[in-house]
């Protein structure tokens, strides 16, 4: 992030979480990629640091600062030292759950759900896609069907981020017929009976973060979980995309910066045919590409970050943000790895870790092929 956007206490800020990176993740992120989640520790102690939960009011125990410049940080910190997964799962926390119970829970929904989120002793978790149902939120199937004060519900999830960890989980359910306006959020606790924890995924990448599927079974929420009126479901997670989006660049972004410049040490020191190959001509062409290329995407995202801290980031222009700077990582990821020859592809390197969990960004928060889709229609295609 640009120094313009930046004040003392944002740059103070950044030197707290960089500190706790450096001292609570980069030396057990490997373990943690081992064990295929991470620990609760880690959100516990990240609560503890005050990198959570910068929208919740005082009254709640937050700091009551809605400055997605803060958010920003984090993931950025978090992401350039290559611990992908760590910097989803704040992601999570602060940018993609949170919003739906700071901006749509009622004051006593509040009282019970956003404490925990600021100590890290809730870990929150979004429920939308489905084993029949990726991009295309207005086909969820999983059913709410009222009955008194309950809702009973049954259905399935796939692909669920934070799904072995998380503690409460914004569901997306069925409530009605009408493709869009038939959907609704619940707000659900993962010890409520009837909901059910399925496999953690064995992914590719990303392997301290928990995937999970999830399986409800007549599983009964109360009405007052429910987040605003029935039926609003659709709007409501439509309305929280850009800042999901844009929370995936900065981490892309991040990511790509981290990689690029430990691909720039490597071929300062690794040597072949007597000279270190950053002297060779095409090392020095393909890293003044990927230099240029991420000064683009880095500008590109400054302006974005200012923009919604103004709110005025659209829906179009975060589609954009996201599939540009996403396809961006995963090329700097996979020319970083063509640099480091056959080492590139051994896992003690950790541009074999970028390569992989690079891959993902493309997909998840909507498709490249759905980004590029929203700005079409933007421009009245």
């Amino acid at each position: 992030m640009s120094a313009l956007q930046l004040d003392d206490e944002h740059r103070q800020f950044r030197d707290l979480a960089r500190s706790f990176v450096a001292e609570k993740i980069v030396g057990q992120h490997e373990g943690w990629e081992q064990s295929g989640r991470l620990p609760a520790s880690m959100f516990t102690d990240a609560g503890g640091h005050g990198l959570l939960g910068f929208p919740v009011p005082e009254e709640f125990g937050g700091p009551g600062v809605d400055d997605f410049r803060y958010h920003a940080i984090i993931v950025e910190e978090v992401a350039r030292v290559g611990a992908a997964a760590a910097a989803i799962a704040f992601s999570l926390q602060n940018d993609v759950v949170l919003p739906y119970l700071t901006d749509l829970a009622d004051a006593e929904q509040q009282a019970r759900w956003l404490p925990g989120t600021v100590t890290g002793e809730t870990v929150l978790g979004i429920a939308m896609t489905e084993p029949g149902t990726g991009s295309d939120l207005a086909g969820i199937a999983t059913t709410a069907v009222r009955d008194g004060d309950d809702y009973v519900v049954n259905g399935a999830k796939t692909f669920i981020s934070n799904g072995e960890n998380g503690t409460l989980f914004v569901v997306a359910v069925r409530t009605g017929p009408e493709r869009h306006g038939g959907l609704s959020l619940l707000v659900v606790d993962a010890e409520t009976p009837g909901f059910e924890r399925g496999r953690n995924l064995d992914k590719i990448g990303l392997h301290a973060q928990d995937t999970s599927e999830l399986a409800f079974t007549d599983m009964r929420v109360p009405v007052a979980n429910r987040l605003g009126a029935e039926g609003d479901g659709f709007y409501q997670l439509v309305r929280n995309l850009p800042q999901e989006r844009l929370s995936l660049a900065v981490g892309a972004v991040a990511a790509a910066e981290g990689v690029f410049a430990a691909t720039r040490e490597y071929v300062e020191q690794r040597r072949a045919f007597g000279s270190p190959i950053g002297g060779f001509q095409n090392t020095q062409f393909v890293m003044a590409e990927l230099a240029t290329e991420l000064d683009l995407a880095r500008t590109f995202l400054d302006d974005c970050l200012a923009q919604h801290v103004a709110g005025e980031l659209t829906a179009a222009r975060a589609a954009k943000l996201k599939w540009w700077t996403t396809e961006l990582q995963v090329r700097v990821a996979d020319r970083c790895l063509q640099l480091h020859g056959g080492y590139g592809y051994m896992r003690e390197y950790p541009v074999s870790r970028a390569f992989v969990d690079a891959r993902i960004q493309t997909i998840y928060g909507g498709t490249t092929e759905i980004m590029k889709t929203i700005i079409a229609k933007d421009l009245g295609l």
